[in-house]
């Protein structure tokens, strides 16, 4: 049989697109709009110093207005016109949603939802990754276009499709789905052991007898509610495979006639779609944020590092954000003075090469034409949000070209697992009230305030740059995985892990061993019971006395209880109710590196914590951790204010210093460099005052 397990493989080289200095503009869509309208806009983007725009994505219908006959008249005029203009320009291949005819010739075009219904024309997600008429008509596209402008030296990359997302249960993606699973498994036999398929006699005798899993099938309430985990499991693996063949078949017809690079913009934890399995396939990640709160920085911040951690700690684009308000929420406030460049600053802080927004100017009409935009719909100059983008232009301009291709010194590493999320979340029992992004982002909020920096990155990657892995929820421990974390505690470093880790194997069925299995050894413990509580309820969770950052504290426990079983690690904090009251909730276990006696500081630390602990019980087990290897960042005290750091191919160094807050706060800074932006010399120890939604770039 094939060997169907995931291995670590390095990641691929990104190839990044050739820009001068932050790419900054938008998505552009003048074929909507009289040429005098294209003539104020020119002239508004000179004044905004905007250098780059993303054309193209939504012009399917006017190019190929039927099957065999192809127009680029329209889309001649708007490149020509950038060109002419000098703007660098990310072209799309128009496929991001199919014009009315292709659905009228091609009725299998659009998709079968979860609920078995066969959807009509409409919207925007309405293409069966499956249809063989969709995969060539959309290569065929991109191929053409292509063809037509590879040699356009304005071109700096190519955007495929727009924004993927949704799945299709069709009789198309059945059969596709069986000959995924022929190429894993090989042999029935093999699938029905994967799938434990003796449970309620639903051995198959028969690749034909397999079926995508829906309401109409496995699902006996929702999505995240199977019969077989394991059907459901290789159904959403093989989805996104099978929107990356279709991705693979458009950027090969490009291939056929240009190297540049080539992306789709991604939206950060997008649960329907595994982005680690997509990052191979990606010249270079690109992501549209648009945060659905507009006070948790943290959750963009980790966002953007998961973006960088798909090309191995690269550059990426911030390929889509507002300027001012999203339309498509029940309430979509407007953002506060200063906090568009606030964001825009994140997201060069974490990586970016790009600021780019949606959209250039307002649509003016249908279900986008009160999302915000650099231009609204009376192209005025003199609004807030046009003057902040100016400003924010000017800026970006001032810092040039330094920080492009630079790269942030993480020593910590985030472990993100679509797989461990899509099989928890599925679980019956012990709590489905646990979810998985959310006990990321409270365990990433922790890191951020404790001024980490950081690299989000797939449990199958490389630890070796790591002092301190960090790895919530990981509930399904693949092969190879637990040697390379036992890797980072026997040379010193240090691990964190928790509640519902190690019980599932690639195939999600459980380990038969103690919990955590294959984790247990290294952890020092085992588990010998979980319980489970609605969220209300608490258990107050007792750190032991004595010196130290975790001494003496009670925190609070909260929806999951594991009672474990300390087999050589130490008892760090212990439950404080219930039958399990003196048990541990948290432990830690050192280990001595090499064949040196355990030896305070020459030591690795795996920590094990066996509840949900609330904001100060985590923050205090973090901030030991990294205040071990003196990771712990010099704002650390300072609520809501972020340090970011990018180091240039060159060697110089960046340091974002943000402030969050709308208050202004007093800061020591914390290294000599230049104020990039207020353009004078800071020096170490000195006294700074930072604005609220302000921030120093420090260059040194």
């Amino acid at each position: 049989m094939t060997d169907r397990h995931i291995p670590f493989t390095p990641a691929t080289p990104a190839l990044l697109p050739a820009t001068r200095g932050i790419a900054f503009g938008g998505d552009y869509n003048p074929e909507q709009w009289p040429h005098a309208v294209w003539d104020a806009d020119y002239q508004a983007f000179n004044v905004a110093n905007i250098t780059t725009i993303t054309l193209g994505v939504f012009i399917w219908s006017l190019i190929q207005p039927s099957e065999n006959t192809y127009d680029f008249t329209k889309l001649d005029e708007i490149v020509a016109r950038a060109t002419s203009e000098g703007r660098s320009i990310c072209l799309a291949t128009a496929t991001g949603a199919i014009p009315p005819w292709v659905a009228t010739e091609y009725p299998e075009v659009t998709r079968i939802d979860f609920e078995g219904r066969a959807h009509g024309y409409g919207q925007r997600h309405n293409s069966c990754w499956s249809s063989p008429a969709f995969r060539r008509l959309s290569a065929a596209l991109a191929g053409r276009i292509a063809e037509r402008y590879a040699d356009n030296p304005n071109v700096v990359a190519w955007h495929i499709g727009n924004e993927y997302g949704g799945a299709c249960y069709c009789d198309l993606c059945a059969a596709s789905f069986r000959a995924w699973l022929r190429d894993r498994y090989e042999t029935l036999e093999a699938l029905n052991e994967a799938w434990n398929a003796t449970f309620w006699s639903h051995r198959f005798t028969d690749w034909d007898q397999v079926v995508p899993p829906n309401a109409l099938t496995e699902h006996w309430r929702g999505p995240a509610y199977t019969a077989f985990q394991g059907i459901t499991l290789d159904y959403r693996r093989f989805t996104t495979d099978n929107a990356i063949s279709q991705f693979n078949g458009e950027k090969a017809a490009i291939r056929e006639y240009s190297d540049l690079p080539v992306t789709t913009n991604l939206m950060g934890f997008y649960e329907p779609l595994d982005y680690h399995r997509w990052a191979p396939h990606l010249d270079f990640a690109s992501w549209d944020n648009y945060p659905p709160r507009a006070d948790e920085p943290w959750r963009t911040a980790v966002t953007h590092d998961l973006m960088r951690g798909l090309k191995d700690g690269a550059p990426f684009w911030l390929m889509e954000q507002t300027p001012t308000a999203t339309a498509s929420r029940d309430v979509n406030p407007v953002r506060k003075p200063g906090v568009m460049r606030l964001w825009s600053w994140q997201a060069v802080a974490h990586g970016s090469d790009s600021v780019l927004f949606f959209q250039m100017r307002a649509s003016r009409g249908a279900c986008e034409m009160n999302h915000g935009a650099v231009l609204g719909h009376s192209g005025r100059l003199d609004t807030r949000a046009f003057r902040e983008v100016a400003g924010l232009g000017a800026e970006l301009k001032a810092l040039g070209d330094e920080t492009i291709g630079a790269r942030t010194p993480a020593k910590v590493a985030l472990l993100i697992d679509w797989d461990s999320w899509w099989a928890l979340e599925m679980a019956d029992g012990p709590n489905r009230l646990v979810g998985y992004l959310p006990t990321v982002l409270q365990w990433a909020r922790t890191l951020w305030e404790a001024g980490a920096q950081l690299d989000v990155v797939s449990v199958t990657s490389e630890m070796s740059a790591y002092d301190v892995v960090v790895a919530p929820l990981l509930h399904m421990v693949k092969d190879g995985v637990a040697e390379r974390l036992d890797e980072v505690v026997a040379r010193g470093g240090s691990l964190v892990t928790g509640y519902l880790s190690g019980r599932v194997d690639e195939d999600d069925r459980r380990f038969l061993d103690d919990v955590p299995g294959p984790l247990k050894q290294m952890l020092g413990i085992r588990v010998s019971e979980t319980d489970s509580a609605e969220p209300d309820h608490s258990n107050p969770i007792q750190f032991a006395d004595g010196p130290g950052a975790h001494g003496g504290l009670t925190a609070a426990g909260r929806m999951i209880f594991e009672v474990i079983v300390a087999e050589g690690a130490e008892v760090v904090a212990r439950y404080g109710e219930d039958f399990y009251a003196g048990e541990p909730a948290v432990t830690l276990n050192r280990r001595p590196v090499g064949d040196s006696p355990l030896v305070e500081g020459v030591e690795g630390h795996a920590w094990y914590i066996g509840t949900q602990l609330d904001h100060e019980g985590l923050s205090h087990i973090m901030r030991s951790v990294l205040a071990r290897h003196d990771l712990v960042g010099p704002y650390a005290d300072l609520p809501y204010v972020e340090l970011a750091t990018r180091i240039a191919p060159s060697g110089i160094k960046f340091d974002f210093i943000i402030n969050h807050s709308a208050e202004p706060v007093e800061i020591t800074v914390h290294a000599d460099g230049q104020d990039v932006l207020g353009r004078r010399h800071l020096a170490k120890g000195e006294r700074v005052t930072l604005g609220g939604t302000d921030l120093i770039i420090v260059r040194s």
